[in-house]
């Protein structure tokens, strides 16, 4: 199988990530899946939900090994189970509502009074003035409601008198604001019972109790013995798991039985802890359940495991075949699923070979194919693609495109192919692949269309409420000047290119002499009108945008001029050519706070005004007032590795090549899957209708009884009214 490990990555010994995995972790469990025979992708998912969104929707996984913690709030440990059910995934684990519940300490016993489960004596405490500590039995001992791993457990923790204790919930509301449970101290040892579903033994997967061989010197001097935080994290090499816990095998049995009763009642899945008091009396006491037990090498759940047979391996096989029989899921197929598509999906990579180098010599600029890709990027995003598991498939945008594609089973296309002529040229091959039906990456046709032509995309971006310069169309050089051009100097570029082409150092135009000589240039050479436009002197900046209905905007680069001789500094072709010596990108941009949301909002606003779709890159320019305007869009962004703007967006944003392109595929993926979804449904409404037809055929048949004749004719055959009609005569065959 195709499986995902999603997990949030310790990073600090902070108390905030005290639930977090070590890289340890991590690799002791991907190593386990890979040994077991599966293909697995790492996933931390402490960034953005939608990075994570974006690169499970790019893998495309049969299964997610789910031990992501999540990283704020009380529903965090449910916050993406919940994702998973959104996006449709198959993961281990309790769902999104089991870890709510079990999250939640006091919630937790509630549900399980009513089955008859022995709790210590509690309190819930939102306010200080709702303790009621005089009704509970003292010593107690404060918690954090909504928290794992010990946090919060303290030596401190055990309160022996009312003033004591209106003290530590205090000070215990002032750190967890969301709640306390005051407990009453149970004087005893800790015991944990884990959990395998997959585990076949006379207690439907609850395994054998286990406790906490303590050093003596790590307690030494303490009054509670409780394994608290400082156990848990500061001496943990203090702490070994003991397995089967020294009990009487009657009260490991009652534990047992209790658990059974416990995971049933609350729906885990796949694998559990409960944590339970043993009382000096031998009574057990049910504190806490985690429906999201820690893995860590020498966690309880592998040494009860091992009572059974069942080591390290064992232990990972048996979370992902648990999940792998509740998913219906056989050799990486979901059974009875066929709308949603897991596993390696073959990927047409639509392109343009650039074979003519761009150049300049002298005066003169070759840049015919500077749009197109070379041999070298095509093999990185070709490998890219591959990297997240799916087969691509090679298809050079000529002139024979339409019946190779018509002719080539694909599941997506990855597209990057400029095509070959005219201002809509961009929208030559999705336009084809809208007509054979196939998912493709990128915006669709009408806005690469409208994006190339500058001056339409000025035109509809100005109507959004954006700042635009001021613009004209030339298509001789010998048009009026418009009005509202007060002063030079003005911009000349081609109105339907990109890649900087047409944009030179003789581009920024100082009086009207100059521009006609430019506009007759570009009119000649390039076969379209000239736009003319104001220029806006000041910053440059250009912003990358991924995504569909809300793109996510990342952190703006800042094209800085390094000439400072240079009055009216443009981003020219020149500068894509050879871009050391004369200018600096700043990835991430230095920007005030307001600014920066400024930039932002305005090129979120662009994105969706020209109706982009997964991606796309938006030039500004700031001018010394602070306002932003545009100067185009580019819906279809180069992607050379370490070279393209976009790809040195993605870096300063942290991204790395590989993660950029799947985030580029990702929405093409679940398009692909909404439309396999709409044809399941159109399939299985379809049969629905033949067999209601059938049916009904067969009830019309059984209707006619053999022998029947009907006769129609008058006289004494008539009815008794006299009337003609119809007689129905019943007969024996003989």
């Amino acid at each position: 199988m195709r499986i995902a490990l999603t997990y949030n990555l310790r990073l600090s010994d902070s108390e905030d990530e005290a639930e977090f995995d070590t890289q340890e972790t991590v690799n002791t469990l991907a190593s386990a899946i890979e040994r077991l025979g599966h293909r697995l992708e790492r996933f931390e998912v402490s960034g953005p939900a939608s990075r994570t969104v974006a690169r499970l929707e790019a893998y495309s996984p049969d299964l997610i090994f789910n031990i992501a913690e999540g990283r704020r709030g009380r529903f965090r440990e449910a916050f993406y189970p919940a994702l998973f059910e959104e996006l449709g995934f198959a993961y281990t684990g309790s769902d999104a509502y089991a870890l709510a519940v079990t999250l939640d300490k006091q919630l937790t016993k509630l549900v399980l009074s009513k089955h008859g489960i022995r709790t210590p004596g509690w309190q819930f405490v939102e306010k200080l003035n709702e303790l009621k500590a005089e009704d509970l039995r003292f010593p107690v001992i404060i918690k954090p409601n909504f928290e794992g791993s010990s946090k919060g457990i303290t030596q401190d923790s055990v309160a022996e008198t009312l003033e004591q204790a209106r003290e530590k919930v205090s000070q215990a509301l002032a750190r967890y604001p969301a709640g306390v449970l005051v407990e009453e101290f149970i004087s005893g040892t800790d015991i944990t019972v884990p959990y395998l579903a997959a585990v076949q033994n006379d207690h439907d997967g609850v395994l054998s109790p286990t406790e906490y061989d303590i050093d003596p010197a790590a307690i030494a001097g303490r009054k509670y013995a409780i394994y608290d935080y400082e156990l848990k994290t500061k001496k943990e090499n203090a702490v070994k798991v003991r397995a089967p816990a020294k009990i009487p095998p009657k009260v490991a049995e009652e534990m047992r039985t209790m658990s059974t009763k416990i995971f049933q009642a609350l729906d885990c899945r796949d694998l559990g802890r409960i944590d339970f008091r043993l009382s000096d009396a031998g009574v057990p006491y049910f504190l806490e359940i985690n429906a999201l037990p820690s893995l860590e090498p020498g966690a309880g759940i592998y040494a009860a495991a091992a009572l059974e047979g069942v080591h390290l391996d064992g232990v990972v096989n048996a979370i992902i075949q648990s999940a792998a029989r509740r998913y219906k899921i056989k050799d990486g197929k979901r059974q009875g699923k066929p709308a949603r598509k897991t596993g390696p999906l073959r990927v047409g990579f639509t392109y343009n070979v650039k074979r003519v180098k761009p150049a300049l010599d002298g005066q003169a600029v070759e840049d015919s194919e500077a749009e197109y890709d070379s041999p070298t990027t095509l093999q990185a995003i070709r490998e890219a693609i591959a990297s997240w598991g799916h087969e691509v498939v090679d298809l050079e945008a000529t002139a024979e495109l339409p019946s190779v594609l018509a002719s080539t089973p694909l599941d997506i296309v990855f597209n990057i192919a400029e095509g070959f002529k005219g201002r809509n040229r961009e929208s030559q091959v999705p336009a084809m692949l809208e007509l054979l039906d196939i998912p493709y990456t990128g915006s669709d046709p009408a806005t690469l269309s409208i994006a190339l032509d500058k001056a339409l995309a000025k035109k509809i971006v100005r109507q959004a409420g954006i700042h635009t310069p001021n613009f004209q169309l030339m298509h001789t050089g010998k048009e009026r000047l418009n009005k509202e051009f007060t002063s030079f100097p003005l911009m000349v570029k081609p109105v339907a290119e990109g890649s900087s082409k047409g944009v030179v150092s003789k581009s920024v135009c100082h009086n009207e002499v100059e521009l006609r000589e430019v506009v007759k240039e570009i009119v000649t050479k390039y076969q379209q009108p000239a736009l003319i436009e104001e220029y806006i002197g000041g910053r440059e900046f250009t912003v990358g945008l991924l995504g569909e209905r809300r793109p996510r905007v990342l952190p703006p680069m800042e094209i800085v001029f390094l000439d400072k001789g240079d009055k009216t500094p443009i981003y020219s072709f020149e500068h894509k050519l050879d871009w050391t010596d004369r200018i600096r990108y700043d990835a991430p941009a230095k920007l005030e706070p307001a600014l920066l949301e400024k930039l932002r909002a305005a090129a979120r606003g662009s994105f969706m005004a020209l109706g982009c779709r997964d991606v796309a890159r938006i030039d500004f320019r700031m001018d010394d007032k602070g306002r932003i305007y545009f100067i185009e869009c580019n819906p279809l962004p180069g992607l050379t590795p370490g070279w393209s703007d976009l790809v040195l967006i993605a870096q300063g944003a942290g991204m790395d090549y590989r993660g950029l392109i799947g985030e580029i595929m990702a929405p093409a993926i679940r398009r692909y899957k909404e439309r396999e979804a709409r044809r399941a449904a159109d399939e299985s409404a379809l049969m629905k209708l033949a067999m209601e037809k059938a049916a009904h055929e067969k009830a019309a048949m059984a209707d006619e009884k053999p022998g029947s004749v009907s006769v129609t004719g008058s006289g004494s055959g008539s009815s008794s009214s006299g009337g003609e009609g119809p007689v129905r005569m019943d007969m024996k065959a003989h």
